[in-house]
């Protein structure tokens, strides 16, 4: 998973203003007592800071993948 990845998760689950007071402070165990943000910034995986982060605020597994958007269709190559 990508930073941005994290982020749009991050959005889809709180809202992108709430998404970023979530980050900074819920310090969870899981992170070493690091807030999301915290442990985003020291390079811990932004999948790993994701599934402890949904372990923490009890987000079913049915909403960890976040919102279904459409497919982004390209220039056909003929």
């Amino acid at each position: 998973m990508r930073e941005s990845e994290f982020w749009m998760l991050m959005d889809d689950e709180f809202g992108e203003a709430y998404a970023a007071v979530v980050a900074r402070s819920q310090h969870m165990g899981a992170l070493d007592g690091r807030t999301a943000q915290e442990a985003v910034d020291a390079g811990v995986p932004p999948r790993r800071v994701w599934e402890a982060l949904c372990d923490h605020m009890g987000i079913p597994p049915v909403r960890r993948l976040g919102k279904d958007r459409p497919l982004r269709r390209g220039p056909v190559d003929e």
